[in-house]
């Protein structure tokens, strides 16, 4: 169990060097991303922005994603999946509008650090969450980041379920995940303290990373 993101970052930065990538760039998925990227960062040497895909949470389970929105907008997400679970058609469709809208309202916060189309090309780039739960938030930016000819592609996480990791290895990405448990039941049970994070919170973890990316 971590203490707070900022442990789980400070141990997960120790495994990530150990992959000795030549040209990392961190791209932190806010909020929680930012708190474990930034010891990861400062470990590195390397800079760090931001990389925006928001989930589409389960109507009974918020923090359950049974889709995501991509960075570039798009939507990600099984029909045969949402169906099978029994949401219908009509409350999906509100729960997208309603992701869509967190999307917009984040994409305007974090603006001035968000990573261009164009500074993926040939860097290994590192994803950082603080943990995973169904897979689809990842999914959604390892999708939209492979469009745009990465060197290499790792998914540095503290803890996500040991199915989901393995389905995302087939996506011919590198993992880095401290803990993958079989019987998984949320992110925060593995926190002492998994508070939520404010944005003003995030900011400062961005700020405080080495040569962070921000345009002004």
């Amino acid at each position: 169990m971590f203490d707070d993101r900022n442990h789980a970052g400070q141990v997960l930065a120790k495994k990530v060097a150990e992959l000795n990538l030549k040209n990392p760039y961190i791209l932190a998925v806010p909020r929680g991303g930012l708190a474990v990227a930034s010891p990861v960062a400062e470990k590195l040497q390397c800079k760090m922005a931001v990389l925006i895909a928001k989930k589409v949470g389960h109507p009974l389970n918020p923090e359950v994603a049974i889709g995501a929105i991509m960075p570039d907008g798009s939507l990600i997400h099984d029909n045969q999946y949402v169906s099978g679970i029994g949401v219908k058609q009509e409350n999906f469709d509100r729960l997208v509008a309603e992701a869509r809208k967190a999307f917009d309202e984040r994409v305007k916060v974090y603006e001035a650090m968000i990573i261009k189309n164009h500074e993926v090309k040939d860097r290994d780039i590192i994803i950082v969450d603080d943990g995973i739960a169904t897979g689809y938030t990842i999914m959604a930016a390892v999708k939209w980041v492979k469009k745009w000819n990465p060197a290499s592609v790792t998914i540095a996480v503290p803890v996500a379920p040991n199915d989901v990791t393995y389905r995302l290895r087939d996506q011919q990405v590198n993992i880095v995940c401290l803990l993958e448990p079989d019987v998984f039941t949320a992110v925060g049970s593995y926190y002492k303290d998994f508070r939520d994070m404010t944005d003003k919170e995030a900011l400062e973890y961005h700020r405080l990373a080495p040569d962070s990316i921000i345009r002004l």
